[in-house]
């Protein structure tokens, strides 16, 4: 009688996961980017058009750079969390490989982050591995501990940072601070999941 090994289901971490689900994140990222570029240079700035949409895109782009590894990985425990960590810091070298080879050479958008480095790439794009990888070890987190209490562990996690996202935005906005409204969305939705999974750790410990 011939045994048969049971496929895993969860905590997929090995080579082949990690580097082809990085490879579609950033591949994804930079379809993100191109269309945010779209929305910058053709949408009209007035009635705040642009701005929302350039908004929902960086929301979209978040909520994919988070929780797509985590569910990829069907991160539970350590193991899981780590593959998901290291497929979104895949997923920004990718980009980063994308970023310098087709966009930076059509000029596709102000090298501002240039400017402030002095003229050089080389400072911001670690800053961009970090974030890529911080975002996706706080989602495969956040997946890793509703499946250990027996909640969903789809897209549904992504609501409660999206509200976030919304609620930073809004305070922004009334506020009146000199941020842009995208920026705003962007670092609410970062801080909400960071401030959930460190809240969820703390209750599980």
């Amino acid at each position: 009688m011939s045994a048969t090994v049971a496929p895993q289901t969860t905590d997929r971490s090995d080579f082949r996961t990690v580097i082809t689900g990085g490879t579609k994140l950033g591949l994804i990222t930079a379809a993100a980017v191109v269309l945010y570029l779209l929305a910058s240079k053709h949408l009209p700035g007035t009635g705040g058009v642009r701005s929302g949409v350039e908004t929902l895109v960086v929301l979209a782009a978040g909520v994919t750079a988070a929780f797509l590894p985590g569910l990829w990985c069907a991160a539970r425990n350590a193991e899981g969390i780590a593959g998901a960590a290291a497929m979104g810091l895949w997923g920004t070298v990718v980009f980063s490989v994308i970023d310098i080879v087709l966009l930076r050479p059509v000029r596709a958008y102000p090298w501002t982050w240039d400017a402030v480095g002095g003229g050089t790439t080389w400072w911001y794009l670690p800053m961009w591995w970090i974030l890529g990888t911080f975002l996706a070890w706080m989602g495969g987190t956040r997946i890793a501990l509703s499946a250990s209490r027996g909640e969903a562990t789809g897209l549904r996690v992504a609501v409660l940072p999206l509200a976030g996202a919304v609620v930073v935005a809004a305070l922004a906005k009334v506020a009146g601070l000199a941020v842009v409204l995208p920026v705003a969305a962007g670092a609410g939705f970062a801080v909400t999941l960071s401030a959930l999974a460190v809240i969820a750790l703390a209750r599980s410990a």
